[in-house]
Formats: C-alpha cells, sequence, structure tokens
C-alpha cells in the first residue's frame, strides 16, 4: 500500500425531508427525516474515504459535533499506520479520558466514532483496490482479530476461539462466492409497511414487490392492536402464506404489553417479531422470547455497543441478531458482533434502510457468509428502497437479493451534488423549507 497521509477531515450536517411522505415512519418514530453526519477523509492522494453514521433529522448536529472533535486523532495520521494497529486506532477514539465520559462506548459519541471508522475503511479498502467485503474475506485471521477490542466480550468470545472459527471458514470460500456471485445474497423489503401509509398503498405495494420478486415482508407495528391486526392481514391477502411475513414494533411496547401483542399477532404467521420492547432490557427480551414462543425475537439494531450483544446472546434474549453498521463504532465492533453470534449459533440478519445503511451492510453480510458463518440459512439483509440515488455506488438488487459490490471501498460515499443540496441548514432543499414556512 502506497504511503497515504489524511490532511484533513470535512464533517458535514446531511439530512432528507423523508417525513414530508412519512417514508420512514413507525410506531415510534413517526415524522423522520432521514439523514447522518458524515465526513470526507482528505488526503495528499487522489483518495478520499467517505464514512457516516445514520441520524433521524433534529440532532444531527450532535453527532456532527462529536465528530468533528473524533477528527483531530486522524489528521495527520498515515492510513499505514492506522491500519497496522487497527484496534490502537478504535482504542484510542472510544477511550480519551475526558471525551469518554459523554459514553463510553454508547449513543452521541460511539455513533460518531462508527462515522470515522467507516471512512477509514473506505479509504482502506480504496486503497487497496477492494471492496470492504473482499479486503476483509482476504485478511488474514490473525488480521481481523487484531482489528477488534476483547476486554469486554472475551468471557464469551476469546482471540483464540474468534481465531478458530475465521481459520475453519476458510474453506470453501471460493464456493461461496460463486455462489453469491451467481444468486446474490438474500433481502426483504420493508418499503411496504410503513406506520403512515394508507391501506391501498400498502395493497399497492405488496402487488409490485410480488411483481419484482420479493419472497420477504416486513410491517410496521405498535399502533392499535385490532389496527395492527387489520394491516397484517392485508399484507397476508397479498403476498399469501407461501412468502415470509415479519413485524417490527421498534421499541414500543412495556415486557409484559410485548408478550400480550406478540402473541396475537401470531395469527399472521411472523417470520419473527422485532424490537418488541426497550433495545437495553437484555433480560426482558429474554422472557418474551420465552413466554411468545414460537414468534423468533429479533433485536440489535438500537444495542449501543459489543457488550450487549454479548448479554443477549449469553441471556438466551434473541432468535435473530440485527447488526447495525452505524450504531455502534463501525466494522470493527461489527467484527466482534457477527464473530459471537457464529459462536452462539444466532443468525445475523442486519437492519438496513436510513441513509448508507443498505450500502453498508451488504459488505458485513457477504464477509460473514464468507469468512464466519458459511451459511445463508436463516439469514437475510433488509432493504429500503429510498435514497439510493444519491451515492456513487448504490445497492444493486435483483429478484429480492443484493448483487454483490464490485467498486473499491465501502460504498457509502454520497454525489457532491447531493452533499450541496441536502447539507442543514445551507442546502437548497433546506433554505426552500424556510422561505416556505416564512410564507404561512
Amino acid at each position: 500500500m502506497k504511503s497515504i497521509t489524511i490532511t484533513n477531515v470535512r464533517v458535514i450536517d446531511l439530512r432528507f425531508p423523508t417525513s414530508r411522505q412519512q417514508i420512514g415512519s413507525d410506531a415510534v418514530n413517526k415524522d423522520p427525516d432521514y439523514s447522518a453526519a458524515y465526513c470526507i477523509l482528505e488526503t495528499d492522494s487522489p483518495l478520499e474515504g467517505h464514512g457516516l453514521t445514520f441520524t433521524l433529522g433534529r440532532g444531527t448536529e450532535l453527532c456532527v459535533m462529536a465528530l468533528e472533535y473524533l477528527a483531530r486523532f486522524a489528521r495527520g495520521r498515515t492510513l499505514e499506520s492506522i491500519t497496522a494497529d487497527f484496534n490502537g486506532f478504535y482504542l484510542q477514539l472510544t477511550g480519551d479520558t475526558q471525551f469518554r465520559w459523554l459514553g463510553p462506548e454508547k449513543g452521541v459519541i460511539h455513533m460518531a466514532c462508527g462515522a470515522l471508522l467507516n471512512a477509514v475503511w473506505d479509504l482502506y479498502a480504496k486503497a487497496e483496490g477492494k471492496p470492504v467485503w473482499r479486503l476483509l474475506a482476504e485478511m488474514t485471521p490473525e488480521q481481523i482479530v487484531g482489528a477488534i477490542d476483547f476486554r469486554y466480550i472475551a468471557d464469551a468470545l476469546s482471540p483464540v476461539e474468534a481465531l478458530e472459527i475465521l481459520r475453519g471458514a476458510k474453506a470453501g470460500q471460493e464456493k461461496r462466492l460463486e455462489r453469491l456471485e451467481d444468486e446474490g445474497y438474500p433481502a426483504y423489503t420493508t418499503s411496504v409497511g410503513w406506520f403512515g401509509f394508507s391501506d391501498e398503498k400498502i395493497r399497492r405495494l405488496c402487488q409490485e414487490g410480488i411483481a419484482d420478486g420479493w419472497t420477504h415482508f416486513k410491517l410496521k407495528v405498535g399502533g392499535d392492536a385490532e389496527d395492527d391486526l387489520r394491516r397484517g392481514r392485508i399484507v397476508r391477502e397479498e403476498i399469501g402464506w407461501e412468502n415470509r411475513m415479519m413485524v417490527d414494533a421498534n421499541q414500543r411496547w412495556g415486557v409484559e404489553e410485548a408478550i400480550h401483542r406478540t402473541r396475537q399477532l401470531a395469527e399472521l404467521k411472523p417470520w419473527w417479531m422485532e424490537e418488541p420492547t426497550s433495545p437495553d432490557d437484555i433480560l426482558g427480551h429474554a422472557r418474551i422470547r420465552r413466554e411468545a414462543a414460537p414468534t423468533r425475537i429479533a433485536t440489535g439494531e438500537h444495542c449501543h455497543n459489543a457488550v450487549m450483544f454479548k448479554q443477549l446472546f449469553q441471556a438466551g434474549s434473541i432468535d435473530v441478531c440485527q447488526i447495525d453498521s452505524c450504531r455502534v463504532a463501525g466494522v470493527n465492533e461489527n467484527l466482534a458482533i457477527i464473530l459471537m453470534a457464529a459462536k452462539f449459533g444466532v443468525p445475523v440478519c442486519p437492519h438496513a434502510g436510513g441513509v448508507g445503511l443498505c450500502e453498508y451492510v451488504q459488505h458485513l453480510s457477504i464477509f460473514d457468509y464468507l469468512s464466519v458463518s458459511c451459511s445463508l440459512e436463516d439469514r437475510i439483509i433488509e432493504y429500503v428502497d429510498h435514497l439510493h440515488e444519491h451515492f456513487r455506488e448504490p445497492v444493486r438488487i435483483h429478484r429480492g437479493h443484493y448483487l454483490v459490490p464490485q467498486a473499491p471501498g465501502y460504498s457509502g460515499e454520497i454525489l457532491p451534488a447531493s452533499l450541496e443540496q441536502f447539507s442543514f441548514p445551507g442546502g437548497e432543499c433546506w433554505r426552500d423549507e424556510k422561505k416556505a414556512l416564512a410564507l404561512e
């Protein structure tokens, strides 16, 4: 790898007005504007590293400020000095003795760490001329383990166990890649079932989804119990019983209500119930899983860090592990979570949608299949059909499958025109809104 120095880090508050069409709406988040704290690593070469963390509008400025603070640890560093000790860089970002007090390893601070680390992985992959999934798949088990912080998870997964998993998965890797290149990675669509959609729109989108080859559909629930059932029956009428349906409560209920409501929805035969209660309630999820069986329980998109995932696995709280590419500290921490999931035999089905999450998680799932789990059984990636037109290398979907990305990098680079138009508050999109509000 040619010597590359990070000379500057540009940070942008990027917001898309998705709330105007109720895109992304659910029982808890009723007016989301899909947004991102976005950074660009400028270098002394033609290459740049682009990274982001996903947010929902108001408050993005807090992630931006945290990202601007963390940027000091990247400016002036050579890429090689970071990648030679990736865990050391991770610990530097998460371990600032005063800034860490605001976390530690959770919330705004940790999400900003994720944006910066995602940008570094993007730059690293571009420097190597590979997409991130291939970069990871071709790394040695020792290099992967060297990028992971095992301090708080070694009681569940030791470095030695991680090495054994990774070494064992090298066998048959080429054949698995051939399968992915032929078939793609299985996906499901959430675009049919946003909370604010009318019955007519749900029917139309289900019909269009079936025509496009989708076999897995997700519906947002968490409103009135009878209304949830009514909307669920509409989806079942349109997709039939041969296709799979998932339901997502977005943390709407307490534990006892979650058990009751999951049992009520069982007539829909959901493949899983997602986020039935607070994402922090490890033991609550375990009780829901026991008492609402046989409906499988899925969560993870709001888990703060690898420690929470460790406890979910240890307590037998979930059937489906939903990693998020931005909620935790980027690729590094997701490697730890993917390896723990493999040890505990829990399939990884990433949360996606948002801004750039689909673009990111395809790389993580491909790596999981090629280098960790070696299985596609009960594994699937979420897909939301929004905002992909703003990316230089958007996801490619065919008949309900992600096609394998081939361009170097992490696929999260947003087009300059989109950065300019949707930057907040000065972008054209938001200037026009201010004018409209002034006229009301």
